[in-house]
């Protein structure tokens, strides 16, 4: 597995790093909080072999724009620099595909820039806060792994954590969203490791309490991909159907056999359902142009 190409792209919104990988048409993938670096990323990794995937560092992540407001490190700022990003990169369109928070920001990409999308892929996420009304939901107090998962949560944002100590609450916190937590070292063998932006999770924690665009679905006309896990204990299947159902264009597929990651959990499916979602995608869009 090769590593990612770097880049820092000067545009109108500041200076932003980000990592190419793959050949193909262009795919946008990012994640709220996500520091990512040359070894890339395992969701981004799924679509190399199909697209050139631009992995970005958004602002305050990584060596990317640092934020002289807190506003700009909310879901919409986010948004318009990524569309800085592109139009510095190009691209009159490109597709999106986003994973946990990375899809929340793919759902604010479609309702407000759908022209600027050749498609749109949503894996585990939702279009509205989706703690306080799931007790599936991990972040939900009467989950049964609530409190060990915040206790990971606060641990592992302090700067100064021994690198091991780091790197064994990682594992920790990932096995709490595996399907089958024992086969984590099979699912995880790469040499891909990532950070997290403290800054920019402060502030999501903060506007999650308010997120919810679920009545804006139809704006996006875009085809739209939306898979997630049966048992997803981030962002429950619920979350998914209801985006499903709101977003004209929209495709639902469900994995009955993972958690918070079936492009890992069931990556031959996933590839799969990703192609074929592809093909149907440029086949209608030969349709239209005849």
């Amino acid at each position: 597995m090769g590593k990612w190409e770097r880049k820092l792209i000067h545009t109108t919104r500041g200076v932003f790093e980000l990592f190419i990988k793959g050949q193909g048409a262009p795919l946008c993938v990012t994640h709220h909080y996500s520091e990512f670096n040359q070894t890339g990323d395992y969701f981004a990794e799924s679509f190399t072999r199909t697209n050139q995937v631009f992995l970005i560092n958004l602002r305050e992540a990584g060596q990317s724009e640092k934020a002289s407001e807190p506003y700009q490190l909310s879901m919409l700022e986010s948004i318009f620099d990524l569309e800085a990003i592109r139009e510095a990169l190009g691209f009159l369109q490109w597709g999106f595909a986003g994973h946990s928070t990375g899809g929340m920001l793919g759902i604010l990409y479609g309702i407000h820039f759908s022209e600027s999308l050749h498609f749109n892929v949503i894996v585990g996420a939702a279009a509205r806060e989706y703690m306080t009304f799931s007790k599936d939901c991990i972040y939900n107090p009467a989950h049964p792994d609530f409190h060990r998962m915040q206790e990971l949560i606060e641990t592992l944002k302090q700067s100064d954590l021994p690198l091991k100590k780091r790197n064994e609450l990682a594992v920790e916190r990932t096995k709490l969203s595996l399907y089958s937590p024992e086969k984590y070292g099979e699912l995880f063998s790469l040499n891909i490791h990532k950070g997290m932006s403290a800054a920019r999770m402060n502030f999501f924690i903060r506007e999650l309490q308010v997120y919810d665009v679920s009545r804006k679905l139809e704006f996006i006309s875009v085809p739209t991909l939306v898979m997630c896990g049966r048992y997803d204990v981030q962002c429950p299947l619920m979350y998914s159907i209801e985006m499903a159902e709101g977003i004209p264009h929209s495709r639902l597929i469900i994995f009955e056999k993972s958690n918070h990651y079936p492009f890992l959990e069931e990556a031959e499916q996933f590839g799969e359902e990703y192609d074929l979602f592809l093909k149907e995608n440029h086949d209608d869009s030969l349709e239209r142009r005849q």
